[in-house]
């Protein structure tokens, strides 16, 4: 009877053992588990912490700070009395070539790129190129006609250069509702100011001449997936437009167009390309950019009558590459750089006068 009372309270010793080792290995489980928690906060509040080298290792001219503005919201359309004009003027500038390219169905009169290739998000996204400082300027004085000009004017030199076509009719529904949803976009931009979003972002001059054959290499890498390796584009399977739009050649942009001039195409696609790529998370550092830019647009693409442009020739952008020009540069540093020496004698000859 002893005996089994002796082995009853050896097993109940054991028992007890077994619970307390379980305990303990789950205190400190918990403990682990805490630690984890607390390493990983700690990691995370770093990660923070940390600069975004993506945004600082390329020297842009303007600050890439927290922006307040918001994008007018398209649902809001309905709300507007004239919200057929200005849902129309949407569709014209996203499906461009489907009302107005080459098997466009109101007319023929481009080249079957879109307002939007070149104007994204339909013209709404921050520095793609979008409208919404175009109510708050125009009309204004541009120095490359010489003359004010207003938005009819401006949406007509879209037409001829960037999509290498004749201008619309001014009196057109298709003109008029173009311009009602301009003015949409920049209803709520203050009149004589500029967005901070609003055109391309500029970026710093390199130190050198931007470099074609550095560019195809970039190209080839990044961008010929929707491109093509020729700059052909890629066609939408309707077959009326372009899915992704050629980069040059017969259907591309004509050399008068603003995409034309390397300061322009490089800021577009530093914020803009490869697709996902923003102001706020780029892909390509500002080399590859200029360097793309300097590839694209040594390639061949339609021709414009330029002669009326830019009658004063010392107001010429400092990269505008066709002469006569005001300085001593040639019309190959015109158009790849290196662009600071003009820069310096153009401030300068502005001093001067």
């Amino acid at each position: 009877m002893k005996d089994k009372e002796n082995k009853s309270e050896e097993q109940y010793i054991e028992i007890i053992q077994r619970l307390t080792k379980t305990v303990v290995i789950l205190l400190l489980i918990i403990v682990a588990l805490i630690a984890l928690n607390i390493y990983d906060l700690r990691s995370t509040k770093a990660e923070k912490a940390k600069p975004n080298l993506s945004l600082t290792k390329d020297s842009s001219k303007k600050e890439m700070t927290a922006l307040s503005e918001t994008m007018p919201d398209t649902s809001l359309i309905r709300n507007e009395s004239n919200a057929d004009l200005i849902c129309y003027g949407r569709d014209l500038i996203e499906r461009t070539s489907e009302f107005l390219g080459p098997k466009g169905s109101v007319a023929q009169i481009s080249n079957g790129m879109n307002c939007q290739n070149c104007h994204l998000d339909g013209g709404r996204k921050p520095y793609g190129n979008n409208y919404l400082s175009v109510a708050a300027t125009y009309p204004k004085f541009r120095e490359r006609s010489g003359t004010n000009e207003d938005i009819y004017k401006r949406v007509s030199d879209c037409f001829e250069r960037s999509l290498n076509g004749t201008a619309l009719d001014t009196n057109s529904r298709e003109m008029k509702a173009i311009k009602a949803y301009i003015l949409w976009i920049g209803k709520d931009q203050p009149k004589g100011k500029r967005s901070k979003t609003s055109g391309i972002m500029d970026l710093a001059f390199l130190d050198r001449a931007a470099e074609p054959d550095k560019g195809k290499t970039i190209y080839d890498l990044k961008c010929v997936s929707c491109h093509g390796k020729n700059g052909e584009g890629k066609m939408h399977p309707s077959g009326n437009s372009f899915l992704y739009p050629p980069l040059w050649g017969d259907h591309s942009y004509n050399h008068g167009a603003g995409m034309y001039r390397l300061s322009r195409f490089a800021g577009y696609i530093k914020y803009n390309m490869p697709q996902g790529a923003n102001y706020e998370r780029p892909q390509l550092s500002d080399e590859e950019a200029w360097d793309i830019a300097a590839f694209v647009n040594s390639q061949k693409r339609p021709a414009k009558d330029l002669s009326k442009d830019w009658p004063m020739k010392e107001t010429k952008p400092v990269d505008h590459p066709f002469g006569p020009y005001a300085d001593r540069f040639s019309e190959k540093q015109h158009k790849y750089g290196p662009f600071e020496a003009i820069a310096a004698e153009k401030k300068k000859q502005k001093t001067k006068s």
